[in-house]
């Protein structure tokens, strides 16, 4: 293992390390697009994921203020620097303003006169939008608006993709080291520690989420979190996991089986490879997005199990692990070239364990171009001796 780590992070460092700043300034521009048909003259920005996609920055605290002829990024004295550096880099446009402790007055003045201000209903707290109201906006008028920025960043820009696809091939070379070590018979905390380590040792900023080890019952609950139970043979495995590079994120599910397991194990594992498959497949610009979620379901109701798939078929990736547009039976989305999107029927049986079977893939203009390649096979190999 250690010979094919060293050779898998010296590549994925090189490309690593030739990653060019992100260039947002086209971002802007369009979000600044959308106010008028918002009925709004200006929009704070309060989510950290929105602000970076504008601006670059990724410091913990900040405001946007977006109008009609400015972005200004509202952050304190910890992120003088930072902020600077990222927003030139980045090539936003946005004005940086500093300040510990007069935070309230920069924004005001960054508004300016306008009399309509958008507020980003599903992130800003009560508390945030009482003091606004009453206090730094008083007599204007403020406006929920839902989905301005993500709606922009459904489509993924080649430079999002390439950081995305980095992290995919990231989290497919630390399972491909990490599988033998199945056999061992570690506990569930220890792979998922080991496998978050080869991520981050190959390049990874971190996981993109904590990392799901599931095995025997324990993978009849869909998002189960590691425990001390020891992985056995005959159990099957679910892994879900992914790496974040530059911000972005990647997301995958395999489900492993350690040494022989029963008819019943097996049989899931096929129904849902089986059904993973057919929903990659149906993945296409202009396709509803419930659509996917049914034809994932068609092939496991015909297995007799629809009542064990008990989670929506998928969900955009990106800056955030789940982000539009949601692949479920009650979303109304249609699916569209840019989309980066996750597969991921699942079975679960508590008296069998739990299966599923995840890839994240790209809407192109032929249909869609899988992102995670690790092999679908669940059996489980000894590492090669050294020679």
């Amino acid at each position: 293992m250690g010979s094919q780590m060293g050779s898998l992070g010296v590549d994925l460092a090189a490309r690593l390390a030739m990653l060019e700043p992100l260039d947002v300034s086209g971002r802007a521009p369009r979000l600044r697009a959308g106010l008028a048909p918002a009925g709004i003259d200006a929009l704070i920005v309060s989510t950290p994921a929105n602000i970076r996609y504008l601006t670059g920055f990724t410091g913990s605290a900040g405001v946007v203020i977006l109008t009609p002829d400015q972005l200004v990024l509202v952050t304190d004295g910890r992120y003088r620097d930072q902020a600077a550096d990222q927003v030139f880099r980045s090539n936003a446009g946005a004005r940086v303003e500093i300040s510990s402790n007069a935070q309230r007055d920069l924004i005001v003045a960054a508004v300016g006169e306008a009399e309509r201000i958008g507020l980003e209903a599903e992130h800003i707290t009560w508390s945030a939008q009482r003091r606004y109201e009453s206090d730094w906006f008083l007599g204007r008028s403020l406006v929920a608006t839902t989905g301005m920025v993500e709606a922009l960043r459904r489509e993924k820009e080649p430079n999002e993709l390439v950081r995305i696809e980095l992290a995919a091939e990231i989290a497919d070379a630390a399972l491909a080291m990490m599988r033998p070590r199945l056999l061992d018979s570690p506990t569930e905390l220890e792979f998922a520690r080991e496998l978050d380590m080869t991520m981050r040792t190959l390049g990874a900023t971190r996981p993109s989420f904590e990392t799901i080890v599931a095995s025997g019952p324990n993978g009849a609950r869909p998002h189960a979190r590691p425990s001390s139970r020891i992985i056995e043979p005959g159990d099957l495995v679910v892994l879900d996991f992914g790496a974040v590079v530059d911000g972005y994120c990647s997301d995958m599910t395999r489900t492993l089986a350690v040494g022989a397991i029963s008819a019943t194990a097996q049989h899931m594992l096929d129904v849902v490879t089986r059904a993973q498959a057919a929903g990659v497949a149906a993945v296409r610009p202009g396709i509803a997005a419930r659509e996917v979620d049914a034809v994932c379901r068609a092939v496991i109701a015909e297995a007799g199990w629809a009542e064990a798939f008990t989670h929506g078929t998928g969900h955009g990736v990106g800056l955030d692990i789940h982000e539009a547009p949601g692949v479920g039976s009650t979303s109304d989305a249609t699916l569209a070239i840019g989309d980066v999107v996750t597969v991921e029927p699942g079975v679960y049986l508590p008296e069998h364990g739990g299966v599923r079977v995840e890839d994240t893939v790209v809407v192109t203009a032929e249909g869609c171009r899988p992102l995670t390649h690790s092999t679908k096979d669940p059996t489980l190999s000894t590492r090669p001796r050294p020679t």
